[in-house]
């Protein structure tokens, strides 16, 4: 197992903090969003597959952050077209496990090294024609354009769809072990079709008006031949899912979870990171952006 990088941590953050304004109190992606607490009630149909506590039969607890994936305060919406949705599953024993996910489906490099070169060409002396020129004639970055196909207009966070872009494994009670990802599908009801005011405010306003706000949690499962450990490549459309719970917002956070790191390769017992180099480096550059802005 290696998940080994020539670069560090540090010099990823290093890089976003030269190639965007960022702020010392803000996240270093992700910067700007909107906390919930939530609860999650299992259907109960992934039992076969994993032991993990939150996918059984009980309700758990939940924290949800909305968020626009620009480090700056400052990015406009709808130039900054892709979302976040970050979930914390509280369990009863004190424990924890995050999911969190992007409104794509596959991520834009295989690599740490080959993303942070994309953000290092990003910087604030390229103009936004060199920018998207140097995607679409790198190889190193042709899942660009699959990204780009997959983004749909949206009026707010929840009527995205959100994926979890790598993959992990499920393991059963007879250690089975089953490659999978992970998907939030909204429900139909959650948008009315209606922007008044800024994303944030918008599902605000929805939550406290009681308009029960909900989010299926699907399972895609692999097959033989399927991309594990590469998130620049999509499985099948034709691949089984199951749906194994519903998520629904509760009330808005006083805190906005600004204390929560979303590490993505937080799991539990049933649940286990695949190989993804891109994954086990995320947690990395999680943990040297929460240190940058005084979280531990």
């Amino acid at each position: 197992m290696n998940h080994q990088s020539s670069l560090t941590a540090k010099e990823a953050v290093d890089s976003i903090e030269s190639a965007v304004n960022t702020e010392s109190h803000l996240r270093r992606a992700h910067a700007i969003g909107v906390a919930f607490d939530a609860t999650f009630q299992p259907t109960g149909a992934a039992v076969p597959w994993t032991t993990a506590a939150h996918l059984q039969q009980t309700e758990v607890p939940a924290v949800v952050r909305f968020s626009h994936s620009s480090p700056s305060r400052k990015s406009n919406e709808q130039l900054n077209p892709v979302k976040g949705m970050a979930v914390r599953f509280q369990l009863f024993d004190g424990t924890f496990t995050n999911l969190t996910m992007a409104n794509i489906p596959i991520f834009i490099s295989k690599t740490p090294d080959s993303f942070i070169r994309l953000i290092q060409a990003f910087d604030s002396s390229s103009t936004w024609s060199q920018r998207i020129d140097a995607l679409i004639h790198d190889t190193e970055y042709k899942a660009f354009g699959s990204i780009i196909k997959e983004l749909q207009p949206f009026r707010n966070f929840e009527s995205l769809h959100y994926y979890s872009i790598h993959a992990y494994y499920l393991r059963n009670e007879e250690l089975q072990r089953q490659a999978v990802r992970f998907e939030w599908q909204p429900l139909p009801q959650n948008d009315d079709g209606n922007v008044n005011n800024s994303m944030e405010n918008e599902l605000i306003h929805k939550v406290k008006l009681d308009q029960s706000i909900r989010f299926r949690l699907l399972i895609q499962f692999a097959e033989p031949g399927d991309a594990i450990d590469d998130p620049t490549i999509a499985w099948p459309d034709d691949r089984e899912k199951i749906e194994a719970g519903i998520l629904t917002l509760k009330s808005l956070r006083a805190d906005n979870a600004e204390s929560f790191i979303f590490d993505p390769t937080v799991t539990i017992e049933g649940i286990e990171c695949s190989d993804d180099p891109i994954l086990h480096f995320r947690s990395k550059a999680y943990a040297e952006s929460a240190k940058r802005r005084g979280v531990r």
